[in-house]
């Protein structure tokens, strides 16, 4: 008989301690992991001294949250979407804590890169609020900022007592879910303020590994901000207008593409700088090529200095007849060389230090002047505080997404990322695909959006997305031919399924009347087709038809990956039909059938005509 599907997201808790219990049965009891007696027979020595770590008020329900289940659904929304049947790209609405969740199958180890620009916790701007640690009723009456549709966000305020922790709970369970979807030589990037930038490094460190760091990218925005007396000496007042923008790869081999400032510059040449400072220690006066200086001292440390000396006598011996010093740095990713000029006299003996063009550095961490993105200006849409289109193009480039790469961003806000996936692949003849993941947060009363009609975030994003997508295909001509700029709207749900969990005490008649159909009486055939994707872990991009065999509606996705029909009472000519087209995967209604031994009746059918494809109802 065929098997029923669940409709619930993995339960990665219990996966990952039922994989500790076939290695160390001992150590797992009930469900339950005994750590020290794991660690004893791991060949540790336990001991109950405190140890170094980061933690927070709430990190042990926030770890558990990343694995717990849940029972939700993404309901497709083709009228809102564009170019539905032929676009590769997703535009899902809803809390992205589950919304991660339930992307775990479908897209596991498959996007190359993540780039969010989450709450930067100011005490002004909006969070969501996972409730770990109080009760629903307890947190609604101290709170009341649950909408209509159940969607947690609320300002986090420095009064909080627990204003950082509250901040820490709510990122930490969608990075280690993000993680998950990341290819392994894929990156994530995460624009912060200094607020919380610590406590993100320290987060990030612990979930993608302190050796997969890459950078901290200090971008500045809100130039204009800035005191002008400074600024015209290229000096800029501490903590004012700049940000950061920290970079994790999924693994110590990935490296990132070299930082161009702005587009098509050309690339500057390095320069030798004296390798000197004014400044007095002892310390830091040694040798290097031949010469210590008696005074001053020299700008960076002894193992620093001997690397860089290193780098240059082996460029100069293997690689100077080849190419240039700078052709040298951009090739290889070395930007510290430190040489002597002969005779050389002075207090520094003539040792320079080259120092990196920005533009072939893999290490630079000051990367200004990027262009924000007014996309008032733009389209004319109100947005406040966009992200920088161009910041996001030059991300995409510094990870090096090729032509068919998967780019998602689960704080999407006004769709900034989709707008630059689509500029570079304009540019680039590329086919990137993204996936924008935003909560529908209420345009608040009397700002500009609100005048202008939209009720949330989520229109402003998807009509960026349209307008965007109009203007660089008119820019680009005959060259943007084939260019996607449509996306699939998806919304976040309950689960297609009536619920079932009542003791047998617990049922009336009403209710065993309802339960008769186990599918709620307002979800479609799309709305259960893209349940199904989701519980087999299909993308949800791909080509799907529907047709009338012998009267009922059936749906083919991606060519057969998955073949399904959720008509009442299905003909067995019908079943024997799509069988016969041998799909990897068939599903059907529960009342299709009217009996037991119709259901096997299908299983044999598809036993004889299609052995290889799995057959499930719901």
């Amino acid at each position: 008989m065929p098997d029923k599907m669940k409709f619930e997201t993995r339960n990665l808790t219990a996966e990952n301690a039922a994989k500790l219990a076939e290695l160390f049965p001992g150590a797992v009891v009930e469900g339950k992991v005994n750590i020290d007696l794991l660690r004893a027979m791991l060949g540790e020595e336990v001991f109950t001294d405190e140890a170094y770590e980061f933690t927070w008020v709430g990190k042990r329900a926030a770890i558990a949250e990343a694995g717990r289940p849940i029972r939700k659904t993404l309901r497709p929304c083709p009228e809102e979407s564009r170019d539905w049947d032929t676009t590769e790209n997703l535009y899902i609405e809803g809390d992205n804590l589950d919304v991660l969740k339930l992307l775990q199958e479908s897209y596991l180890g498959k996007v190359k890169m993540i780039y969010i620009d989450p709450p930067y916790n100011t005490g002004n701007d909006f969070i969501y609020r996972d409730n770990f640690t109080q009760s629903l009723e307890d947190y609604n009456e101290e709170a009341g900022v649950y909408d209509e549709d159940g969607d947690r966000l609320y300002r986090n305020t420095e009064s909080n007592g627990r204003f950082h922790s509250d901040w820490c709970s709510m990122i930490y369970p969608r990075l280690v879910l993000a993680r998950n979807l990341i290819r392994s030589d894929g990156v994530i990037f995460i624009s912060v303020d200094d607020g919380e930038l610590e406590n993100l490094r320290k987060i990030c460190n612990e979930v993608f590994g302190e050796s997969n760091f890459r950078n901290t990218i200090l971008t500045r925005r809100r130039v204009k901000s800035l005191n002008s007396q400074f600024a015209d000496n290229g000096l800029y007042s501490l903590n004012v207008g700049f940000e950061y923008v920290l970079a994790y790869a999924k693994n110590p081999d990935f490296l990132m593409k070299a930082l161009r400032m702005k587009k098509d510059t050309v690339p500057s040449k390095g320069r030798w700088d004296v390798f000197w400072s004014n400044a007095d220690r002892p310390t830091m006066r040694y040798d290097v090529l031949g010469f210590t200086p008696a005074t001053g001292q020299w700008r960076n440390s002894k193992e620093k200095a001997d690397i860089a000396v290193a780098n240059y006598l082996r460029y100069t011996s293997e690689y100077e007849s080849k190419m240039s010093l700078e052709e040298y740095a951009e090739k290889t990713g070395i930007v510290d060389f430190i040489r002597r000029i002969p005779n050389a006299t002075g207090k520094n003996g003539g040792v320079q230090h080259w120092v990196a063009p920005s533009d072939t550095s893999l290490r630079t961490s000051n990367w200004t002047d990027i262009e924000v993105s007014q996309i008032g200006k733009e389209i004319d849409l109100p947005f406040d505080n966009p992200k920088s289109k161009q910041l996001v193009m030059e991300l995409v480039k510094l990870a090096d997404c090729q032509a068919d790469d998967l780019i998602l961003d689960f704080f999407s806000g006004s769709a900034t990322t989709a707008h630059a996936v689509m500029q570079l692949n304009a540019e680039d003849g590329g086919k990137r695909k993204f996936i924008m993941v935003q909560l529908p947060e209420v345009c608040a009363e009397g700002t500009e959006a609100a005048k202008a009609g939209y009720k949330t975030i989520c229109e402003i994003g998807k009509e960026r997305i349209r307008r965007a997508g109009d203007k660089i295909k008119d820019e680009a001509g005959l060259t943007a031919q084939g260019l996607d700029i449509g996306f699939r709207v998806l919304k976040l749900a309950d689960t297609n399924m009536n619920d079932v969990y009542y003791a047998a005490g617990d049922y009336t008649q009403d209710l065993v009347a309802m339960m008769e159909g186990n599918i709620k009486p307002n979800r479609t055939d799309m709305d259960l087709l893209f349940g199904c994707l989701l519980e087999w872990g299909l993308p949800l991009s791909m080509p799907h038809t529907h047709e009338n065999i012998d009267g009922f509606t059936v749906h083919t996705y991606n060519g057969g990956d998955l073949i399904a029909c959720f008509d009442e009472k299905i003909s067995e000519r019908a079943i024997r039909e799509i069988a016969g087209r041998k799909p990897l995967r068939a599903v059907f209604r529960d009342s299709s059938f009217t009996s037991s031994p119709e259901k096997i009746n299908v299983f044999e059918i598809f036993k004889l005509l299609a052995p290889n494809t799995t057959v499930r109802v719901i």
